[in-house]
């Protein structure tokens, strides 16, 4: 399978086959180092480093990153942001402990109306429509991925949960990974809270291995994943031994946390194999858990297993052995000299002449997410601005997230999304017979009339999209600039031909420019109005619905 030419097998519509719409069968494997990119730099270039980096980008955007050199522009989305303001009530009189319009995070447990479910997952939402230039949120769902957990009812623990992924996203990873070891969302996922000196619980000791650090190798004996033994599994279990977490769905708890009972801590020497040097961890009480970190990462393979997951996040899913000792491994070099600091190898993976490889655009399939943000983010769908509208419409398109197979706090289970991990389809798991039409079901009603959804409509004002566009006098400019921020390809002649006869049905391009001109003139006349609204939602019901516009 290649990779773009997939859409054809699962499209509805037999109009919109990937050969009708001109996608080339394209075999060639990206080439380009791992050296920072100095080739040409412009409005193509930075559209594709934001879409791989940011939840949407509009027109001003992609041209304010163009107006950088790639080194600025990379850097500028590496930046330090300020922790974001907490999940707030937003409608729900009912809580005694908590005002409309204050944060819930650190009150006690409210069980009734299931509100402060709602508001976190609404918030959730709301961080990936926030239209930042910055790589946090974008890391935030990878470490969500890498670091899953699931059927957590308190809404707290999330918040929590969250609150670490967000510090450490851009963070040092080694201490990403001792938080998150005694989160307490963490601790109940994978029963870390049950993990005792009578009773140790292997569960979060085998994913901190297979999974979470130095992934699981080829089988090179009994017990042994070349990475890690069945023997180390069962001595790492025994150095987490003692946690538990506090406060969970508690009506009279209002901050939550962790404990260390040392009574319950397992305070035997603990001798680990020879895949990590036969490191033997002391006892260390409540500081064990640390030190066994530190041991782990001194495994050559922590940083590889990371920076493969990073490129398949961010470039492509395929790694060859060109990839894994050209790109990976530089990235892995980088990763472990910094003592594990994750923009190090991020900063070389995207300034690289490897990620701009034109075969490297347009082959990633959109998450749901993606999905949805490319919709709302870059044509400035936004709800009336109170409180409880925006949560509202925050929580609508979680709950349509959901729908479409990828609902945040509730991954599968602890491998994250198949998508990113399940060979030999990975991002060709976000698109079927069903979700393609789901998809499409929600631009066509976006587009037809608006969407209506707990009394908040989402629409697209598509006159404002024209009026804000650089040149919306010229027909050609106008698909130009409004292709920049949803393809990631420019058309095709025949698709170029085909979109503009929506606009201007077999007449030359000058029409355009007097139809527009006749609205400009004229903007409270209905007819003129809704004459031109009607072609230019076709147009963009059309572009939605392109196999192309699933690409990123």
């Amino acid at each position: 399978m290649d990779r773009r030419n997939f859409f054809s097998s699962i499209l509805v519509n037999n109009s919109l086959t990937s050969s009708a719409l001109g996608i080339q069968s394209l075999e060639e494997c990206a080439t380009g180092s791992i050296e920072q990119y100095s080739g040409p730099w412009g409005v193509r270039q930075a559209a594709h480093l934001l879409r791989r980096t940011v939840y949407g980008a509009n027109l001003s955007q992609i041209t304010e990153m163009a107006s950088l050199d790639v080194g600025t522009a990379v850097d500028l989305l590496l930046a330090e942001l300020a922790m974001p303001e907490g999940p707030q009530n937003y409608d729900f009189e009912s809580d005694p402990n908590v005002s409309v319009g204050q944060s819930w995070v650190n009150a006690p447990f409210y069980a009734l109306n299931n509100y402060q479910f709602r508001s976190m997952n609404a918030w959730t939402a709301g961080r990936m429509l926030s239209g930042e230039l910055n790589l946090r949120e974008k890391m935030v769902l990878f470490w969500h991925n890498h670091f899953p957990v699931g059927d957590i009812l308190d809404a707290r623990f999330l918040y929590r949960y969250n609150s670490t992924l967000r510090r450490f996203a851009l963070g040092n990873f080694k201490q990403l990974t001792k938080e998150i070891t005694v989160d307490p969302a963490m601790l109940r996922y994978l029963n870390g809270n049950q993990n005792t000196r009578n009773a140790p619980n292997e569960n979060y000791a085998r994913e901190l291995l297979e999974l979470f650090t130095v992934g699981k190798g080829d089988l090179a004996g009994p017990g042994d994943y070349t990475t890690f033994t069945e023997a180390d599994v069962t001595a790492m279990a025994k150095c987490l031994t003692g946690w538990r977490d506090v406060g969970y769905r508690s009506a009279l708890i209002g901050t939550i946390g962790n404990q260390f009972r040392a009574g319950q801590h397992d305070t035997t020497q603990k001798q680990l194999s020879h895949r990590f040097g036969g490191a033997i961890i002391p006892n260390a009480g409540q500081d064990e858990y640390a030190n066994l970190i530190d041991v782990v990462f001194q495994s050559p393979h922590v940083a590889l297993h990371i920076c493969r997951k990073l490129y398949r996040y961010f470039v492509y899913y395929q790694i060859d052995d060109q990839v894994e000792t050209h790109i990976i491994r530089p990235m892995a070099e980088a990763f472990e000299a910094s003592g594990f600091d994750i923009k190090e190898p991020l900063s070389l993976l995207l300034k690289s002449e490897h990620f701009f490889d034109i075969e490297n655009e347009g082959c990633i399939i959109k998450n749901p997410w993606e999905f949805l943000t490319n919709v709302i983010v870059p044509f400035n769908l936004r709800p009336n601005p109170d409180l409880a509208s925006t949560y509202r419409f925050w929580l609508a398109v979680f709950q349509y997230a959901s729908l479409l197979q990828m609902q945040f706090y509730a991954p599968p289970d602890v491998a994250g999304w198949k998508a990113y991990y399940q060979s030999p389809s990975y991002y060709q798991l976000w698109l079927s017979s069903v979700s393609i039409i789901l998809r499409q079901n929600l631009t066509s009603a976006i587009l037809a009339a608006g969407v209506n959804t707990g009394g908040i409509r989402i629409d697209i004002n598509v006159l404002d999209l024209i009026n804000g566009l650089p040149d919306p006098f010229d027909v050609n400019e106008v698909l130009k600039s409004i292709q920049t921020m949803t393809l990631p390809k420019s058309f095709s002649d025949n698709q170029l031909a085909v979109i503009k006869d929506i606009l201007i049905p077999g007449l030359p391009d000058y029409e355009w420019t007097i139809e527009y001109n006749l609205y400009l003139e004229n903007p409270n006349n209905v007819i003129i109005r809704r004459a031109l609204e009607a072609k230019i939602r076709a147009m963009l019901n059309y572009l939605f619905k392109m196999p192309e516009y699933q690409l990123s």
